[in-house]
């Protein structure tokens, strides 16, 4: 490949060929015009040459001067400095607005401004890393000023940002941007349950915030790509703690917050990386980061991997296999989302369908749930306390269950949308909104009822849930009469035949079981710890 000096580039300079900063790194397809961005990239990255086998067009008068280049470079510093500030102001102006702002008191308003402050807390994350990328500049003292209102935003707006945490989709973001807005939400809710001192909420904030830092030092063909990861790349990925902590080492960062980016990845039973240390020698922000960053990776689709629900998320991290997480730290998740984690669409044993809307505090399987056909005496949606009212939740919808209820829901409630304008055709637009209304309410009610009772799996009572025991507790002796049927050890199943043995013992059946997660996993869950 041809050697071309970064004094060369100048903005809109195309190549006939993919610019290359080694034989590995693509730095600008070809074709792709040249931006004083990327230069200005280079320069603080202190790259001097980069390799093209094309050719450059002189005809546009490409080559620039020494001095040229580096009055660009100063002159974006400057820019990128204020675009910086810009976005810090931004986000409090946001925060300032929305506690001063009139909203109407349903909750679709405060979903509204909930979200709004959400977003640009998201385009500063976005702006970290960039500012980083090109600057390797990071602002401790804004960091912690922001993380700061967003820990009072979080607590005034817990159930609310929870619902937005669960249920974002944020277009055009990089997917590290999303998954560290995310993390830093639920850790900083964890901690909120954990009761932990705002001081040490500032430095967990600011380490979820930077934690994904050190994948910067690498390639982003490794951590971007739609493909199994060969060992030599997964060996790479690996390091992006030890590249994280260098980072913050160099500019000062203290050393709680320092360790909580180097340990994230480690496992309470030495499994973890870098370094493979036991649960004692991790400290306590890591081990934070670590339960929210798996649990924000289970429900996170990648281009590799679809997501699964927040329900198999939960249920994973409660099982707690080889116990890899602190469970102490897994029970605060618990009574911070519920079991039915909050923004959850679930079907209720009383043949309707709700959204989980917050957490019960003395109970975490008997959330809150907002109806979504049902309203209240003043038109709002109609809002149970299932461990009061009786009702159940039977299981969680799937992603496209609840994309046809919701698609469903608009049409019954909205179903002259396409009708005709004119006053000619409005008795045919009125018949044919009602016919689009009868219908809708038909296959309402069929959804409804696309699964028999007996398919359901009912909650288990916490009294009557099977225990399993901790390393070094002895196991409970089984019922002598009963014999465990083959479907499933859990005792209360709506799809047991007979009583708690779950199966008749002449003809044993094993339950139903629906095509998404339900309470048959729980067999298996270590509950003992919020009996």
């Amino acid at each position: 490949m041809q050697k071309y000096p970064v004094t060369t580039l100048r903005e809109e300079l195309t190549f006939t060929n993919d610019l290359m900063l080694d034989e590995n790194f693509n730095l600008l397809p070809a074709g792709c015009p040249v931006t004083n961005e990327l230069t200005a990239a280079l320069r603080a990255w202190e790259f001097t040459e980069f390799y093209c086998d094309g050719t450059v067009d002189f005809n546009n008068n490409l080559l620039s001067t020494e001095s040229r280049s580096a009055n660009q470079f100063d002159e974006k510093n400057g820019e990128d400095k204020a675009k910086k500030e810009k976005i810090g102001q931004s986000v409090r102006q946001v925060i300032k607005n929305s506690l001063n702002s009139q909203i109407d008191g349903s909750d679709k308003s405060r979903m509204a401004m909930v979200q709004k402050v959400y977003e640009e807390y998201t385009n500063y994350i976005e702006e970290i890393f960039t500012h980083y990328a090109t600057h390797k500049e990071i602002d401790q003292e804004e960091v912690a000023d922001i993380v700061k209102d967003l820990c009072g935003f979080i607590r005034d707006n817990r159930r609310f940002i929870l619902r937005m945490n669960n249920n974002v989709e944020v277009s055009g973001k990089n997917f590290l941007v999303i998954h560290t807005i995310r993390t830093t939400v639920l850790a900083l809710a964890i901690a909120m349950q954990m009761h932990m001192p705002i001081s040490k909420m500032i430095e967990l904030g600011v380490s979820c915030i930077v934690h994904e830092i050190g994948m910067l030092r690498l390639p982003p063909q490794i951590y971007m790509t739609d493909k199994n990861l060969t060992p030599g790349e997964r060996i790479q990925i690996y390091k992006h703690p030890i590249f994280g902590y260098t980072i913050l080492k160099d500019l000062n960062f203290p050393m709680n917050i320092q360790l909580g980016v180097l340990e994230h990845h480690e496992k309470e039973n030495g499994t973890g990386y870098p370094r493979r240390i036991l649960g004692d020698k991790i400290s306590s922000i890591a081990k934070i980061i670590s339960v929210a960053c798996s649990y924000e990776a289970i429900t996170s689709s990648r281009n590799y991997r679809a997501e699964r629900s927040n329900f198999d998320a939960i249920l994973e991290l409660l099982q707690n296999q080889n116990h890899p997480y602190d469970e102490g730290i897994i029970k605060a998740l618990l009574y911070t989302v519920s079991l039915y984690p909050i923004g959850s669409y679930v079907y209720l044993s009383n043949r309707k369908a709700g959204i989980v809307i917050d957490t019960n505090p003395d109970n975490p399987k008997m959330p809150v749930v907002q109806m979504l056909t049902e309203k209240d005496k003043d038109g709002t949606p109609l809002v149970i306390q299932t461990a009061v009212s009786n009702i159940k939740i039977l299981r969680i919808m799937s992603k496209r269950e609840q994309e046809d209820l919701l698609k469903i829901i608009a049409q019954k409630e909205n179903p002259d949308a396409n009708g005709s304008g004119d006053n000619s055709g409005s008795q045919t637009a009125h018949a044919e909104g009602a016919s689009r209304k009868e219908d809708s309410d038909a296959t309402l009610d069929t959804l409804m009822e696309v699964v028999e009772p007996t398919e359901f799996i009912e909650p288990i009572p916490v009294e009557e849930a099977p225990i399993r025991p901790l390393a070094g507790k002895p196991a409970p002796k089984p019922a002598p009469t009963a014999k465990p049927s083959p479907a499933a050890g859990a005792t209360g199943s709506a799809g047991a035949a007979t009583g708690p043995a779950g199966a008749n013992a002449a003809n044993p059946k094993p339950a139903a079981k629906p095509n998404n997660s339900s309470g048959d996993d729980m067999e298996t869950v270590d509950i003992s710890f919020f009996n």
